[in-house]
């Protein structure tokens, strides 16, 4: 069992115990980042002279080579380490011998776990705004495609009005922008650098944190050190970001469930992206879109469990923190995972535009737009809300739509009623009428439309 911290201790940790309390397990996902921060620190040393041109070259050479023994996986991190920490400077030792052990000056386990596991989150949030932006182009090419396509827009998941499918769509835009842009707050806030904090008080030594954070692509660094090695403000935030993002996904794949179902039949899910029963061979099932909805629950659990880790750890560093690795990392890869395979299932989707329109039309989403009608024409609101309702337990009755109603028969109602109002109540006046800035009429969609696309471009950009 190899460990760096033996000197105070006259027994050797009981195994049991000794398992319990390593991290090498898990750990071992950021090497990378754990040696880019030690060449950090040790290119720092050199500079503050604390350590000598040679030992600087022969250190960052040697951890360079580490690193790449590793990834070529001729070295392998094996749990003969506690740690990620501890197998680095092992081999560094190993390779150097004294001139190894000279890796950790000016430094604790506390501020290099702090500086790893920041890195590794850093990376994450760019890369989940990057399967962002991803599924935001496809979700944007289907907006562009189908400012005219007309289906019912639901309240209550019962047929309210009739919308567009650029318009449903672009709500989720909406969502996914938001996320992206709560993903750049995080990074915002997050990147500041606690290397050097040392255990929790600092060092003695002359170190320049400001060169450390400037090398490792931080604004600068973390201005306390007690909060700099107990800070995980900024993992709860992204692991709270991450549960927003799997819920909007969740009732986009609630959406496409139910859109994909025989009573609705709106979309076909590609072959790719379903599978079939293994005793109906009728059944072609939405298993991503069930499997994102359902893992979402999983992403909650990785934030309740490090909120609830940290709610009771006073000041500074606290083994309980090391917690705040495993479930974080599944969440992480989950997240990634669902956006990358939900944006290949809506990329490939097919939208039956025929049958969305027919639901529009059979639904009576059109009501409204007939008591605007008689509005119009002088009758009170509350008024017309019920001379339509009467028309469309008419429509119940004889199972028609408005639409089909004769202009005797809508005038036996309410004889406000004239020839116009057919062309008042079709499915693309009542759309393509409400032109106010976020309505689905083809002018506002086409304006909004624009701007996204603008802003999607800046964003990659910059």
């Amino acid at each position: 069992m190899a460990q760096l911290w033996g000197g105070r201790f006259t027994k050797e940790t009981d195994k049991l115990v000794y398992q319990f309390n390593a991290s090498i397990s898990f750990d071992k996902k950021f090497y990378r980042q754990d040696i880019e921060g030690s060449i950090a620190h040790v290119k720092m040393l050199g500079k503050q002279g604390i350590l000598t041109g040679e030992e600087t070259d022969a250190i960052v050479n040697c951890l360079g080579e580490i690193r790449g023994d590793v990834e070529a996986g001729r070295l392998a991190i094996t749990d003969e380490y506690e740690d990620i920490h501890s197998f680095v400077e092992a081999q560094l030792i190993k390779r150097l011998g004294d001139t190894g052990k000279k890796l950790h000056t000016g430094r604790s386990r506390n501020d290099q776990v702090a500086l790893d596991m920041r890195l590794f989150t850093r990376q994450e949030v760019l890369h989940t705004d990057e399967l962002l932006a991803e599924l935001l182009s496809v979700i944007l090419k289907i907006m562009e495609a189908h400012t005219e396509t007309i289906m019912p827009g639901f309240t209550h998941l019962q047929k309210a009005q009739p919308v567009t499918l650029a318009h449903h769509m672009g709500a989720y835009f909406e969502m996914f922008k938001r996320d992206r842009l709560r993903l750049g707050d995080i990074y915002e806030r997050m990147n500041y650098c606690p290397l050097g904090s040392g255990a929790l008080a600092g060092t003695t030594y002359p170190l320049d944190r400001d060169y450390t954070a400037e090398l490792l692509g931080f604004y600068g660094p973390t201005l306390n050190s007690m909060d700099g090695v107990s800070d995980r403000d900024y993992l709860i935030e992204f692991l709270s970001a991450c549960s927003v993002i799997m819920m909007h996904l969740s009732r986009f794949s609630e959406e496409i469930i139910i859109w994909n179902s025989n009573e609705y039949q709106f979309v076909e899910i590609d072959d790719a992206y379903s599978t079939g029963s293994s005793i109906m061979p009728q059944k072609k099932n939405p298993d991503i879109a069930e499997l994102v909805r359902g893992k979402t629950g999983r992403v909650y659990g990785a934030l309740m469990s490090l909120l609830t880790a940290m709610k009771g750890i006073p000041l500074a560093y606290n083994k309980d923190m090391q917690e705040d690795k495993e479930l974080a990392f599944d969440a992480m890869d989950t997240v990634k995972g669902c956006i990358a395979l939900f944006t290949g299932m809506l990329s490939t989707m097919k939208f039956h535009t025929e049958t969305m329109r027919a639901s529009a039309n059979n639904g009576f989403t059109n009501a409204t737009d007939a008591a605007d009608y008689l509005v119009n024409h002088g009758v009170p609101f509350r008024d017309a809300h019920g001379i339509v309702g009467q028309i469309v337990l008419f429509c119940i009755e004889k199972g028609i739509a408005i639409d089909d109603m004769s202009l005797a028969e809508l005038k036996e109602i309410s004889p406000v009623f004239e020839e116009d109002i057919y062309e008042a109540i079709s499915m693309e006046t009542c759309v393509n009428k409400r032109l106010t800035v976020g309505a689905p009429g083809k002018a506002a969609m086409e304006q909004v439309i624009a701007q996204e696309r603008a802003w999607l471009n800046e964003k990659k950009q910059g």
